[in-house]
């Protein structure tokens, strides 16, 4: 047997987590019990949980502090609170019956136990560390989480020390708002007027980008924290540099051109892989793009099937109509191609009434730009097209929906 389990309990400087593995004493975690109590390192010394002193825990249980040990103060939490809210956490386990009895001279458990510096509420120590000892244990011997569950929380779980939301693109669909300007104060204005939704992407346009350089979306970032932002390249070469470039400055994902080489294609595309970025391939004026990405060895993550907008004008001034520009019957198509988990965005011209015709035909991101930003009232012109999508995923989750159903 060879289990492992980790819970976090508490807040400020007394939080507790615990990392901790279970298993017999003739197992790996055996042997690493041994080489631990042997092996002893300054400032991380591990220790025997004891219930009260010249009393271990069964089934015996090692402590080993993740942070340094720099002095007595540092040593009391440690060798009080800590070690008895581990030992006591232990032994109910088995009194509860989610540690067998029968095997707690079987077993051994490594616990990693972390302990602040500036923790000075020993109530709080013992309180915390317990409940996490004991959830810990519990997971391992559960196999909490499955792999299901993982998949489940991959892209919605956020972590309380990183201070910021990585956002993934898990529950179309989205409002991708164009920013196709070439004045930093508008772009400001827009993006500081914009609803605070999960559905909204930011793109930083074209003529945005070749004005400011790739640094605007660091500019964006500052506006907007937790923004999933686009950066609009239109990569045609050298798409590895360009990438990266998109990447340092934490751009979310870039936007390549579909009229590059395949090679150049695929090139840009592995690097976005490899920066952990979004590729979104963009087919305006790509003629046959189902073959172009048929061909690709590396598939992008977003295909975008977009209306150039200088033809729509020249369609607009014929008098033709501006439905037969833009074709989208192809979506199921492209999705085959692409493969599980991978999305399509529809662009050019789009309005709100527009949206349904999209989101009927599998559009996972409608992208808009002058609707928006050229709009006197950009928080409701924005609104026009999230009343057709569904509510935000998560604001009707409750804060501790991620952990364990019962």
């Amino acid at each position: 047997m060879y289990q492992i389990g980790e819970a976090l309990i508490g807040n400020g400087n007394e939080l507790a987590h615990v990392d901790l593995v279970i298993g017999n004493k003739n197992s790996p975690v055996g042997a690493a019990f041994v080489n631990n109590m042997a092996d002893m390192s300054l400032g991380h010394t591990p220790l025997l949980s004891v219930i009260r002193p010249n009393l271990m825990t069964k089934p015996a249980t090692l402590i080993v502090p993740k942070v340094t040990v720099r002095g007595l103060g540092d040593a009391d939490k440690i060798f009080g609170p800590a070690q008895t809210a581990v030992g006591r956490a232990v032994a109910d386990s088995v009194a509860e019956g989610v540690i067998p009895e029968e095997d707690a001279e079987d077993l051994v458990i490594i616990a990693n136990v972390f302990i602040h510096p500036e923790a000075e509420d020993y109530r709080k120590i013992y309180q915390y560390n317990y409940g996490a000892t004991k959830l810990a244990i519990k997971r391992a011997m559960e196999n909490y989480p499955s792999i299901k569950k993982v998949l489940a929380e991959k892209d919605r779980g956020t972590h309380p020390v990183m201070g910021f939301k990585v956002n993934r693109l898990w529950n179309p669909p989205y409002l991708q708002v164009a920013l196709d300007l070439d004045n930093m104060n508008e772009m400001e204005r827009i993006i500081n007027t914009l609803p605070d939704r999960e559905r909204i992407l930011i793109e930083a346009g074209t003529p945005l980008v070749k004005k400011f350089g790739v640094g605007i979306i660091g500019k964006i970032r500052e506006l907007k924290r937790d923004a999933f932002i686009i950066a609009d390249l239109k990569t045609l070469d050298v798409g590895r540099i360009e990438v990266k470039m998109a990447a340092d400055e934490t751009a979310d994902a870039i936007a390549i051109s579909g009229l590059g080489t395949v090679e150049s294609i695929e090139k840009a595309i592995h690097e976005a892989q490899k920066q952990g970025i979004y590729s979104i391939l963009d087919m305006m004026n790509v003629e046959k793009f189902v073959e172009k990405l048929e061909s690709l060895s590396y598939k992008p993550d977003i295909v975008l099937l977009h209306r150039n907008v200088d033809l729509e004008t020249m369609k607009a001034e014929r008098g033709e109509k501006l439905g037969e520009v833009t074709e989208w019957g192809n979506i199921n198509q492209i999705k085959e191609i692409l493969g599980k988990g991978k999305l399509v965005a529809v662009a050019g011209g789009i309005t709100p009434e527009r949206v349904d015709k999209a989101l009927e035909n599998k559009a996972d991101i409608i992208v808009v730009g002058r609707y928006i930003i050229g709009s006197r009232d950009v928080r409701r012109a924005a609104q026009d097209f999230l009343d057709r999508m569904p509510q935000d995923p998560d604001t009707m989750r409750l804060a501790m929906d991620e952990d364990e159903s019962i």
